[in-house]
């Protein structure tokens, strides 16, 4: 019997554990918020915010500023836990915990993970085709930031 709800194909071991961060730059006359072309799936080619896997002993907040390191080139300060989002896109199934962050340094530039990074509007967000729950991390990280 299937459980309604359960992917097609099995998804092997536990759910990854992975951080977002929603990371906001208030040194423009409006806020600019920081996102990442995925260079690797799932979701390749997609914008999104960054973030990626917590490696094992490592505290969560030191991953957020990690994979924001890695994936952009900017240094943030880690403030608080926005949303919790599971994404399940066979073979993987992650659970991110995505942090609100403010930009405090660094020179942007994509690495890592990320194909290209930028600094957009909030109104750019819908041109650019994030998703519904990246927005929504968003304007949630506006408001505690």
């Amino acid at each position: 019997m299937k459980v309604p709800g359960a992917p097609s194909r099995f998804v092997e071991g536990a759910p990854r554990l992975a951080v977002g961060a929603a990371v906001i730059d208030r040194g423009e006359d409006e806020p600019r918020i920081l996102l990442v072309r995925r260079a690797h799936p799932p979701m390749a080619g997609t914008w999104s915010l960054p973030g990626g896997r917590v490696e094992p002993g490592e505290r969560l907040e030191v991953a957020v500023a990690r994979e924001v390191l890695e994936e952009s080139g900017l240094i943030v300060k880690v403030g608080p836990l926005v949303e919790v989002v599971e994404v399940v896109d066979p073979p993987y199934h992650y659970v991110i915990l995505d942090y609100a962050c403010l930009r405090t340094g660094g020179d942007l530039q994509a690495g890592d993970d990320a194909s290209e990074a930028i600094l957009a509007r909030v109104d750019d967000l819908g041109r650019l085709g994030v998703t519904e729950a990246v927005r929504r991390v968003v304007t949630r990280a506006l408001v505690l930031q």
